[in-house]
């Protein structure tokens, strides 16, 4: 899985944006399946895994995917079938937004949670050269994002950004129209500094692991990381934190406005969508993954 499939995983906080779980992929369906693969690819492009290691990461894979295949995706189902009825009935409003969004960034604490255990066993069995290993790649990694993200004046990252927000949209509205390109453009201008600040914050989690991970053996370390991964933004900073929150805001405002300045064919084209991926995560089954994550590595 490429880091920029990774990081639009990550983008999955806002309402329109958090169900783009699968940007990228022409089947949800396919896609889901075939997780375990992306998440061990994602692991070895910073670490190179021990034999043992990797047999330990695929059973912890697929009891995850085993337990998030029955537990959360019929959450997902149900908030969509919310979201499909209410688009029904016409534009939601900014309370309704507001709702739904709230009600999606339920569902990532329990994730989180489930994820906890074996990535503190992982990281727990690292050796020095793999600590290593990982410090330059994730090093490396940021100074990709850096140049990716922060090519250019400050004219130049505001575009990009509005760019990559307008594509995002229109694959959930459809072609959007002058005023609503307008708005991503004046939205994307206020949020002057926000890439540096998100770098930067993300960089300073990644030096918060790699000082636990001085201390692996220590009674500890579990505690440590276990908060950092259910609590990340204490490793990120306070500008993080702040500029975040603000965002959350003005990104809920953005969907608002995008939808007020809408079309019907734009409704019905999200109606489509919402439908569309409800009925994907309907047909998946939880059946056992032998076939998909325990032959990775053989």
């Amino acid at each position: 899985m490429s880091h920029s499939k990774v990081r639009s995983v990550r983008t999955a906080a806002l309402l329109l944006v958090l169900i783009l779980v699968v940007t990228g992929c022409s089947s949800t369906r396919l896609a889901y399946r075939y997780a375990d693969w992306g998440i061990v690819w994602w692991v070895e492009d910073f670490i190179t895994l021990t034999t043992a290691q990797k047999q330990q990461l695929n059973a912890d894979i697929d009891e995850l995917r085993q337990w998030h295949c029955s537990t959360e995706l019929p959450r997902y189902q149900a908030w969509l079938h919310d979201l499909r009825s209410e688009l029904a009935t016409g534009k939601p409003g900014p309370a309704d937004i507001r709702r739904h969004q709230d009600q999606l960034l339920t569902l990532l604490p329990p994730l989180m949670r489930q994820i906890t255990p074996g990535a503190v066993r992982l990281l727990s069995s690292l050796n020095d050269e793999q600590v290593r290993e990982l410090a330059e790649n994730m090093a490396e990694n940021h100074r990709e994002m850096e140049e990716e993200f922060l090519a250019g004046d400050a004219e130049t990252i505001a575009q990009a950004r509005a760019e990559r927000t307008e594509e995002r949209a229109e694959r959930w509205l459809g072609s959007l129209n002058a005023t609503q390109k307008s708005l991503i453009n004046d939205w994307s201008e206020s949020r002057k500094g926000q890439t540096e600040i998100w770098l930067a914050g993300r960089r300073n989690w990644q030096k918060a692991l790699l000082n636990a991970l001085e201390n692996r053996n220590e009674p500890g370390f579990g505690a440590t990381v276990t908060e950092l991964i259910n609590n990340p933004e204490a490793g990120r900073g306070d500008a993080y934190a702040k500029r975040m929150d603000d965002s959350m805001a003005a990104m809920s405002s953005l969907i608002q406005q995008l939808l007020q300045a809408g079309e019907a064919s734009h409704l019905d084209h999200l109606a489509s969508k919402v439908s569309e991926l409800r009925g994907d995560f309907k047909a998946l089954t939880c059946v056992s993954g032998p076939e998909v994550a325990s032959h990775i590595y053989n």
